[in-house]
C-alpha cells in the first residue's frame, strides 16, 4: 500500500478497526466492508506485531505513528485505533 492512500481514513478523533494476522509471508493492508485486514510478517510477541501495524497503517494514512493510539485489543487478532489530532 501507498504512502497515504488510506488518507481518507485519517479523521482526527476517528476510530479505525483493524483484524490482524501475524506471521505472513508479507506486508499488506486491505479495505474489507468492516474494517481493514492488516497482514504482517512479525510475530506476535512482547507487541512487536502491534507495533508493525502501527507503522504500516500509519504510513498508509499519511500520519505519524505515534497519531495513532490503540484503544482496544493489545493482545487480540482484532484491534481498534484512534487517529489523535
Amino acid at each position: 500500500m501507498r504512502k497515504g492512500e488510506l488518507a481518507h481514513l485519517a479523521v482526527p478523533g476517528g476510530e479505525i478497526a483493524v483484524r490482524v494476522t501475524p506471521k505472513a509471508s508479507r506486508n499488506a493492508i486491505s479495505e474489507q466492508a468492516d474494517g481493514l485486514k492488516v497482514t504482517v510478517t512479525t510475530v506476535p510477541e512482547g507487541g512487536k506485531a502491534t507495533q508493525a501495524v502501527r507503522k504500516l497503517l500509519a504510513r498508509a494514512l499519511g500520519i505519524a505513528p505515534s497519531q495513532l493510539e490503540l484503544i482496544r485489543g493489545e493482545t487480540s487478532r482484532d484491534k481498534v485505533f484512534r487517529v489523535g489530532g
